[in-house]
């Protein structure tokens, strides 16, 4: 039996055809949420989905795009999107139909909560159901600091949840007696269960220059676990 091409082989060059097949959107019955590529997700959509802004980059349909509201979350989450400058800004899907979504190329995956919690960086949320209840938190002490990078998304009950990382996560267990330090620009989620705190390590060399990621540290300290990526993103509006 013939295999279909792939892209895998760098030098081989492809007929348009070949390309086509190589390349062409497979259903493979994953449900609501199916990987396309590991950096592209199909929405299976039949009703309400929550999505990133600007992730959306293609669909088919009947689908309604509509920005989260200003208050959506809250007078609360209102004043932390103001203090940070970024926030957990999504888009309401709505309808029937497919919906493809990436964010700059970040490695997806999909996590199936069931009556779990866990907590997200808001810029690695990608995707969730609306079954999801979701609360936006920030690190005390730090708004001034490194805003974006610590704004961060607390999610419980059951449903999907798709997330992004730079490249392959990694993820550290937390124990009694063992605190995980990791820097908050490679922090992607931890374990509901866990609170981070924020170590500092504040000298004039870092007082006069641009503060290096080490001198800003978050400290997980219990039981539980933390996903890191190989890879400090840098947030726009973030300050230093």
């Amino acid at each position: 039996m013939t295999q279909p091409p792939t892209l895998n082989e760098p030098s081989r060059r492809y007929s348009i055809a070949e390309f086509v097949e190589a390349t062409e959107q497979q259903d493979r019955g994953h449900g609501v949420f199916e990987l396309e590529t590991p950096r592209m997700l199909e929405v299976n959509l039949n009703g309400r989905m929550h999505t990133k802004l600007g992730s959306m980059v293609s669909y088919r349909g009947e689908v309604k795009f509509t920005r989260e509201g200003i208050l959506d979350q809250g007078v609360g989450s209102l004043l932390k999107k103001a203090i940070s400058g970024e926030g957990m800004r999504l888009t309401y899907a709505d309808g029937q139909g497919k919906v493809y979504l990436a964010d700059a190329g970040k490695k997806i995956s999909i996590l199936n909560l069931d009556n779990e919690g866990i907590v997200v960086n808001g810029n690695d949320v990608l995707a969730f159901e609306p079954t999801l209840n979701h609360k936006i938190s920030m690190m005390r002490k730090v708004a001034g600091m490194m805003a974006g990078g610590l704004f961060n998304v607390a999610f419980n009950g059951s449903g999907l949840l798709a997330i992004t990382s730079h490249y392959e996560p990694v993820t550290l267990r937390v124990t009694p007696g063992c605190p995980v330090f990791t820097d908050p620009n490679a922090t992607v989620a931890w374990s509901a269960g866990l609170s981070p705190n924020i170590k500092t390590d504040v000298s004039l060399k870092t007082f006069f220059g641009r503060a290096s990621g080490e001198s800003l540290q978050m400290i997980f300290e219990g039981e539980g676990f933390v996903v890191i990526q190989p890879y400090k993103e840098i947030y726009l509006n973030q300050k230093g």
